[in-house]
């Protein structure tokens, strides 16, 4: 199978791409094809300064059933490569399968259902926000395997659960639902028709400022867990360039004459 057809991408008049994973008959699990197609995806829509949302959905039952042992290459010639991380990213190719979608400069939604396991969870986790079904399954699966979540999963339950939380998911594997993992933070939002509201979401974030918006993203992720001083920092050093953009003030302009701004493409 190739990249394109493992990960199909399709951008809309609206400047949304709609990212789906294309191996429903596998629920979704991740085999080589897959994360390649991840990663040369999140790249090239990185690219992309017009870009502004992506949703990030599966097709079939599922969004994802976590890595596909069978389909992917565990022999050393094929496995060591990928797991030996990239020196100037610092993540290694099941890594960047996920950290990707934090380095694209728009707001990332998953839209979730069905399974939600292992790596799919973490490729989830990476995403900014998370919209999912109460009935979905989600659960850090890597301990049932006898693994440790290392698909940037670590990361980003840092961020949104207790470590004891944290620790508790990954020791014991198990499986909740949608209503569980709102309640613990994994999910932002519960919805019947999860990719409905994520495109809501998308569109009401496209009408801000696409670099305001770049900027949030970077600067909730670099300080989000950090101290106070460094995110105070961050705080200033984001908001200068800011001050001075022409869309911070193509935004006031039209804010003061109650009309809709309209933007130039991200800087």
């Amino acid at each position: 199978m190739s990249d394109e057809a493992a990960v199909i991408c399709e951008l809309g008049d609206d400047a949304i791409a709609r990212v789906r994973l294309n191996r429903p008959d596998k629920h979704n699990g991740l085999n080589d094809a897959m994360l390649a197609g991840l990663i040369a995806t999140a790249h090239r829509l990185r690219r992309d300064r017009e870009l502004r949302g992506v949703l990030l959905s599966g097709a079939g039952p599922s969004f994802c059933a976590g890595l596909d042992f069978k389909g992917v290459s565990f022999a050393s010639r094929d496995f060591l490569p990928r797991f030996v991380p990239n020196p100037w990213r610092g993540t290694n190719t099941f890594q960047e399968a996920c950290w990707a979608w934090r380095r694209i400069p728009v707001p990332v939604v998953a839209a979730v259902h069905g399974n939600c396991l292992g790596g799919g969870l973490q490729l989830a986790l990476a995403a900014d926000i998370r919209i999912g079904t109460p009935d979905a399954r989600w659960s850090v699966m890597e301990a049932k395997w006898g693994l440790v979540p290392d698909m940037t999963g670590v990361r980003t339950l840092a961020q949104l659960v207790g470590i004891d939380v944290a620790k508790r998911l990954a020791m014991t594997a198990e499986v909740i639902d949608g209503a569980a993992a709102r309640e613990l933070g994994l999910v932002t939002e519960l919805a019947d028709d999860p990719e409905g509201i994520a495109t809501e979401l998308l569109a009401s974030i496209a009408g801000r400022s696409p670099d305001a918006i770049a900027t949030i993203k970077r600067l909730f992720d670099r300080a989000w867990p950090g101290s106070d001083r460094r995110t105070f920092a961050l705080e200033r050093a984001a908001q200068l360039p800011l001050l001075f953009g022409a869309n911070f003030a193509i935004a006031r302009k039209a804010g003061l004459a109650g009309e809709r701004p309209v933007f130039r493409p991200r800087r």
